[in-house]
């Protein structure tokens, strides 16, 4: 049994969030949720709602124990890049890539 929450579209580079991904895979429920608490930038909130959710879900739609929960898979990829453009030198234009993300969490319960 597992429980699953998605975060599409989210203003935030993969790149960045990646890092904070990696902190929580594998760990216990509350384990993770204090890691992504202490740890500062605006990704580390957005994974946080994202386990919260996936959490909500496990307890609500599968009655599963959260005690027993852990966070099987948790990823950061691509999602679409907007693209944008700003004055270069020598009347020419540079580009500027504003990139976004899919954040996702599975949660299972321990055996």
């Amino acid at each position: 049994m597992e429980a699953k929450a998605v975060a599409k579209y989210v203003r935030m580079s993969p790149i960045k969030l990646k890092p904070i991904t990696d902190l929580v895979r594998g760990k216990d429920l509350n384990e993770a949720l204090n890691i992504l608490k202490f740890t500062p930038g605006k990704g580390a909130e957005i994974v946080e709602k994202v386990v919260q959710s996936a959490a909500a879900n496990a307890e609500n739609n599968f009655d599963m124990d959260l005690d027993n929960l852990y966070v099987a898979e948790v990823y950061a990829n691509q999602g679409p890049t907007m693209k944008r453009w700003r004055a270069g030198s020598q009347g020419r234009a540079s580009i500027i890539l504003k990139r976004s993300s899919h954040v996702g969490v599975t949660l299972k319960e321990k055996e």
